[in-house]
């Protein structure tokens, strides 16, 4: 799935596009900075995300990749990875990082595992709307421009609130409003230098009626309209 995913948004690259990844569990953004990185030189990553998805493998409570994709992606060392995973790491640097809006880390540190923070730049949901979404993404994503060749905007949908989308497998208390969500996204994709815009995590199964699939989709066509205006990596 991830070497798939490297040739699918390489193709997009190559053929003067912005690469729009949709669906899937957070792991596919491996593949997204991997082309990235490929065709670039050097990959950034903002990560939206209610997880710090920063696991090792062998410690996640669940046993999924979408735990370990940010522990992954930095190299952190990680025993018995299939060996094509293993030669893609490390992406990026820590300081090539920027993680806005997890919130389990009180979680993470109840099941004996290390959080991130500290180790890359991150901002709680609650440190997010203190500070302005906006404000937070539109700083982030220029220190990202500065310190990689291109950044990628990662956006799992479980950094809503649950009242606001309830179709995620995993709810937490907290997280962020969907225009809240809408003001971070517009603020980072005008920062020059955006690679590509993945968006994931969505349950249909716990979502009969689609009222929050439309919700997904006004929230991408509004992202969507930032695009038309931005400036792609050099």
């Amino acid at each position: 799935m991830v070497q798939r995913t490297r040739e699918a948004v390489a193709a997009v690259h190559r053929a003067g596009g912005f690469p729009l990844v949709l669906g899937g569990d957070c792991p596919v953004v491996l593949g997204a900075l991997a082309a990235t990185r490929d065709r670039f030189g050097s990959a950034g990553l903002l990560m939206v995300d209610g997880h710090e998805d920063g696991y090792p493998p062998r410690r996640s409570a669940t046993g999924e990749a979408a735990d370990c994709e940010l522990f992954l992606a930095l190299g952190l060392p990680a025993e018995g990875l299939p060996e094509e995973l293993a030669a893609l790491a490390p992406l990026l640097a820590p300081a090539q990082v920027a993680l806005l809006g997890p919130r389990d880390e009180a979680t993470i540190v109840r099941e004996g595992a290390a959080s991130l923070r500290g180790a890359v730049p991150m901002h709680s949901d609650v440190e997010l709307v203190l500070r302005g979404p906006a404000a937070v993404a539109g700083r982030s994503a220029r220190d990202l421009h500065e310190t990689a060749a291109a950044w990628w905007l990662h956006v799992d949908l479980d950094v809503l609130a649950t009242e606001a989308l309830g179709a995620v497998d995993y709810r937490q208390p907290g997280g962020l409003g969907w225009g809240q969500l809408g003001e971070l996204t517009a603020a980072a994709l005008a920062v020059a230098g955006c690679a590509g815009w993945t968006v994931a995590i969505y349950n249909p199964d716990l979502d009969p009626g689609a009222r929050d699939a439309g919700r997904i989709v006004d929230y991408l066509a509004a992202g969507a309209e930032r695009l038309a205006g931005a400036e792609p990596p050099a």
